[in-house]
């Protein structure tokens, strides 16, 4: 393959094209966003059919990206460090949510504050998240670290971040293309409840994903991205960390290298070589392009060779909350251990409320989805959410808030059409607007069902701050007038709520569908005020 001359934004751009790149969405933001411009203007881009949009603000690009992994193709989202805090809600349950197609996270980080309000490292969110990250060294490494990224997450099943420094962003280098990998077929995810995390699900997925460590250390130690070689010199060993070994190699330019050397590229920590430079050598030096988070994993707190327990070691359970009897077993004290649940009794799940206007809502839309088959209704966070449950079994996601309209978003450019969101009108107003907007400048091909209930009810019934207001929302931000369609979810209105329902489904761009009745609780608790009201006035 021939070589170009690249930034190391525009390597990671022919990379992800080259790694059969079905979608890439990001927020501009320096020293990101020549990797969105680069997949913009690429004829083979275009050629390819790859979804390049700027997307409202890094949330929903993440949530678009991970709504188009959902449906098995290779999304990459692009961001600066303080993106990558916008973006968090999403980005740190994606872990636990899950890959299907490759997802892969650029987080372009901004040492000495170039163009930005701070320095954070965002290694910090790959560790906290329990997630791989890759670190290149140069445009080369950044452009087969793309490649790798992809192949790493599909074989996982997790997101991966590639985490990159301005100076590699912004330099040229030559960099020798690979051969250009086929875009994935659209295939939904083997279990449809993988990204509705719901609490009985997120904890099992959770636990699956504590489960992946051991062999993501593995994968860490074997990589080709990180290599130790011992020096003649043993008085001293040096970590280089990404574009900080560039920075070592610099001043060794005419002379060998006469100390240990241990370069990282892949994390989590490759901790076998760790020890091993750290016993060989004398002193250790860490260079790293950020805060010093290899240097304090090495130095640990308390680095007095006194042994230290907790959740590391499982003195304490990894996963759960604290409870007086673990801290008991933990200490080697006396601790009281319950009784075990009789196998006859079940625990009883959460459901929807009787006569709640979701339930309406969702078996009209049961319906009118039939034909298209299952899978492709995105919901949100609110009381709508146990519609994934039986007997409804209606939705396939649940994220983070905001995130139905914006999957959906992506699901559909990665050819899932039909794509439905169902979001409440209280979590519209909180983080749907920004979704709504991204899905009107791209006519998206997707429904969105606003269901209204005119309370915030999983909260308790507060005042929705979209109160009166859904049907202006959506005329301002864009979406056609004829395209906004009020129905009542009742049973008596079932027929025709299916058949509106129909309509909008076969429209190829932006709907909107607002099922709007009052919920039952607020409903009741509003007659018994008015009833006390009435009895206290006779």
């Amino acid at each position: 393959m021939k070589k170009l001359l690249l930034l190391g934004d525009e390597a990671i751009a022919q990379g992800a094209i080259d790694s059969g790149l079905s979608g890439v969405y990001a927020y501009p933001g320096t020293p990101s966003t020549e990797i969105m411009e680069y997949i913009q203007a690429s004829g083979e881009s275009k050629k390819l059919n790859i979804r390049a949009l700027w997307s409202a603000n890094e949330k929903t690009a993440m949530e678009s990206a991970l709504g188009m992994s959902y449906a098995g193709k290779r999304a990459l989202v692009c961001m600066k460090h303080v993106g990558l805090n916008v973006a968090a809600d999403a980005f740190l349950n994606s872990a636990i949510t899950g890959a299907n197609g490759g997802l892969v996270v650029v987080a372009a980080d901004d040492p000495s504050m170039h163009s930005s309000q701070n320095e954070q490292d965002s290694r910090f969110y790959a560790k906290f998240s329990f997630i791989p990250a890759l670190e290149p060294t140069n445009q080369q490494e950044a452009y087969d670290m793309i490649r790798y990224g992809f192949d790493l997450s599909e074989k996982m099943r997790i997101p991966v971040m590639l985490r990159i420094t301005t100076r590699l962003a912004h330099s040229r280098s030559g960099v020798v293309r690979k051969a250009m990998k086929q875009q994935n077929e659209l295939k939904l995810p083997d279990n449809l409840r993988q990204f509705v995390l719901l609490p009985a699900i997120a904890r099992k997925q959770y636990r699956e994903l504590l489960d992946k460590q051991h062999e993501l250390q593995q994968l860490s130690e074997d990589s080709s991205f990180n290599y130790y070689q011992t020096g003649s010199d043993k008085s001293l060993g040096i970590i280089a960390c990404g574009l900080a070994f560039n920075y070592l190699m610099e001043n060794f330019s005419e002379t060998p290298l006469p100390y240990g050397l241990l370069k990282i590229g892949q994390y989590p920590l490759p901790v076998e070589m760790v020890s091993k430079i750290y016993n060989d050598c004398d002193a250790v030096l860490v260079l790293e392009d950020g805060y010093p988070i290899v240097e304090e994993l090495l130095k640990g707190t308390l680095n007095t060779g006194k042994p230290i327990h907790g959740r590391l070691d499982g003195a304490i359970p990894r996963d759960g909350e604290l409870t007086p009897n673990i801290v008991a077993k933990a200490l080697g004290i006396g601790f009281q251990a319950g009784k075990d649940i009789p196998g006859f009794l079940k625990n009883r799940p959460p459901r929807l409320c009787d006569g709640c206007s979701h339930s309406d809502a969702f078996l009209a839309l049961n319906e009118a989805i039939l034909t298209y088959g299952k899978g492709r209704v995105f919901s949100d966070i609110g009381c709508y959410t146990l519609s994934a449950l039986e007997p409804l079994e209606s939705i396939n996601s649940c994220v983070d808030m905001g995130a139905s309209i914006t999957m959906a978003i992506g699901a559909a450019d990665a050819g899932l059409v039909p794509a439905v969101a169902a979001i409440g009108d209280s979590t519209f107003t909180h983080s749907g607007i920004t979704g709504l907007l991204d899905a009107v400048n791209n006519n998206s091909p997707i429904t969105i069902l606003i269901l209204d209930n005119s309370t915030t009810g999983m909260t308790g019934g507060q005042t929705s701050s979209a109160y009166g207001k859904v049907e202006d929302i959506c005329r301002g931000v864009g979406v056609k007038e004829e395209h906004i369609r009020i129905i009542k979810p009742l049973r008596k209105n079932h027929e025709e709520n299916i058949l509106i329902m129909k309509e909008e489904l076969a429209y190829q761009g932006v709907s909107v569908i607002i099922p709007r009745r009052e919920c039952i609780q607020t409903l009741n608790r509003r007659m018994r005020q008015q009833a006390k009201m009435k009895t206290f006035e006779g």
